[in-house]
């Protein structure tokens, strides 16, 4: 099958939006690809892209998307991180990012949008789900809330596939099919043939969803593999002909919890404000445990008007500072008084736990939802609310006790999802490719666990070099390693990688999650107790 391909001149570097771009060393520019690189019939798209400059003698471009995601701003995420990315490339390359198809108010198609206003989607999920969140306690064991759960499987069944029509009706709807990660994959390979010239390696460091993205392209484009590193690696073979399935990405989650609570525990009150004096790190546990149990049921409790914060709003809270550890002395010692007076308060308005976009007189974005979607691997109306319930409370029983009832998430659309991409990318993910890759995994993380980085390393055999960072968080990023900088320049600098097949980095020890707690005293006290 031929594909279509536009005639780009030059791209034309120039300013940037300030709206979007705070850092001044980036400059921006937009590029036309085809909306669909198999049908010229179906128009283009326009990619908004932003660079930062190497700060040596230039060897070429490295293209990177750091943002989590999917759905995630590749231009906001370079404005943030262009220091460190310029750090591990040795500052020989310039790195571009780029907004995707779908994500953001620059490239075309934008953000999607399925709903007119904040008000019209609360109105919409009202009494719902999508709104309270899941309520449960210890490891939803207990029968009344699987109970209470899947009697409100039909009307959320019912919502989600009204709201995915409403979707596709509304004024993005004919963008769903072109958002996939497939057809991400062949704007990368335009780019670099207008940056770097047609047919030229394509350099490329991804975190998180970026794995995803850059596990499809050495796949679908060996031949043009340059120099890659996949850090927080989604094993992609997993879902490839399967329907996204969280379990497989939360298997380390109640680990990294467990070093959030030591870590509060080896600080003491003096430096985190949820523990007392002497107590262990599962004591520390059994006093957020009594804080969720005193937030369980408020939407529900007779005379009751409901707290300020339900219990899902706290796991949901702790689940994001996982992700980082260096916010986990804020969140211990600014955060969590909070919600500990939230819960002990009753509010008089229980109609303000709506949800809002993050940006002023927005919708809420369903970016996520439409490319985690277009990528599954199952065919709507194929499953049923029931069982995706059942899945979460599997989930939570045997992988996740704190976050896997966390609710909502954008993969659980899918099944209801009106659409699929025009272009899936399903496997095989074990080509040969012409140059050998890095994959990056940190010992904990609580979304991308090192299975995933060892399960792509095992498909790809001696085309990938397996790199562990004994760390918390989300990514090598989460925590500062030398180690990892250093194999970083060494792979850009040199094309060298350890001859090693697994390799193990530590984190600084300089690095304190916890004033006084560094990473390596947190590993050393690590140890199981009971959720």
């Amino acid at each position: 099958m031929t594909t279509v391909v536009l005639q780009n001149t030059p791209l034309q570097w120039g300013p940037c939006d300030p709206t979007t771009v705070t850092n001044p060393a980036l400059t921006c520019a937009f590029l036309e690809v085809p909306l669909d690189y198999f049908d010229a019939s179906a128009g283009t798209a326009r990619l908004a892209l932003a660079k930062v400059n190497a700060t040596s003698e230039r060897r070429g471009t490295v293209f990177s998307t750091q943002a989590r995601g999917p759905g995630g701003s590749g231009i906001v995420s370079l404005s943030q991180e262009s220091a460190y990315l310029l750090a591990v490339t040795a500052g020989l390359y310039d790195i571009v990012s780029w907004d995707p198809r779908g994500v953001g108010t620059l490239t075309t198609p934008g953000e999607i949008h399925c709903f007119s206003s904040p008000e019209e989607y609360n109105s919409f999920f009202n009494g719902t789900l999508e709104l309270t969140g899941i309520d449960y306690t210890g490891a939803f064991t207990d029968p009344h809330d699987i109970e209470h759960l899947l009697a409100r499987a039909p009307l959320m069944q019912r919502k989600y596939e009204e709201a995915g029509r409403k979707c596709l009706d509304g004024p993005g709807g004919r963008y769903l099919r072109y958002v996939g990660t497939a057809s991400t994959v062949r704007d990368l390979i335009a780019m670099t043939d207008v940056i770097e010239g047609e047919g030229a390696l394509v350099n490329y460091i991804g975190g998180s969803y970026g794995t995803y993205l850059g596990a499809r392209f050495v796949n679908m484009f060996p031949e043009r593999v340059g120099k890659v590193i996949l850090d927080g690696v989604i094993n992609s073979a997993i879902y490839a002909n399967h329907s996204w399935a969280l379990h497989n990405q939360l298997v380390d989650t109640d680990a990294v919890y467990r070093g959030f609570v030591t870590g509060c525990a080896l600080a003491g009150p003096q430096g985190c404000t949820i523990a007392s004096a002497g107590q262990t790190p599962e004591a520390v546990h059994q006093t957020i445990l009594g804080v969720l149990q005193a937030a369980y049921g408020a939407d529900v409790k007779a005379g009751n008007a409901g707290s300020l914060i339900t219990s899902y709003q706290i796991r949901a809270k702790l689940f994001n500072a996982l992700y980082s550890p260096a916010s986990w002395a804020s969140v211990a010692n600014e955060l969590w008084p909070q919600i500990v007076g939230n819960v002990s308060a009753p509010s008089q308005s229980p109609s303000r736990r709506t949800r809002q976009d993050n940006k002023a007189n927005a919708t809420v974005s369903y970016t996520a939802i439409a490319i985690f979607c277009a990528d599954d691997g199952v065919n709507p109306e194929s499953t049923e609310m029931s069982t995706v319930f059942q899945s979460v409370v599997t989930q939570t029983q045997n992988v996740s006790h704190m976050v896997g009832g966390v609710w909502p998430q954008p993969v659980y659309y899918c099944p209801f999802w009106p659409v699929r991409g025009v272009e899936r990318y399903q496997g095989p993910f074990k080509k040969t490719l012409v140059n050998k890759i890095a994959l990056v995994g940190n010992t904990y993380d609580p979304v991308t666990p090192f299975s995933g980085a060892q399960g792509l390393a095992d498909l790809l055999g001696n085309s990938a070099n397996l790199i562990r960072l004994n760390a918390f968080g989300h990514t090598s990023a989460a925590e500062p390693s030398d180690c990892t900088v250093a194999l970083g320049q060494a792979y850009f600098a040199n094309g060298t990688l350890p001859e090693e097949d697994d390799v193990v980095c530590g984190v600084n020890n300089d690095f304190e999650p916890f004033p006084g707690v560094n990473t390596a005293a947190i590993l050393a006290n690590l140890t199981n107790f009971q959720h």
